[in-house]
């Protein structure tokens, strides 16, 4: 999952899940990950992330 964030960059997270997990479910994952370190804010726009399904 790639989430964009206020100092430009795109920042991407893998997140582990059942095949059937919604898409809001692994943006909110990854986006706590994210707003607990330390890199600049990421924007918490659902339509800003962008998720695939790692094979």
């Amino acid at each position: 999952m790639t989430l964009p964030a206020i100092d430009g960059r795109q920042y991407v997270y893998r997140v582990y899940a059942p095949e059937n997990a919604l898409p809001a479910d692994l943006f909110w994952e990854a986006w706590h990950c994210h707003d607990e370190s330390h890199l600049p804010r990421a924007w918490d726009l659902f339509d800003a992330a962008l998720i695939r399904q790692a094979t």
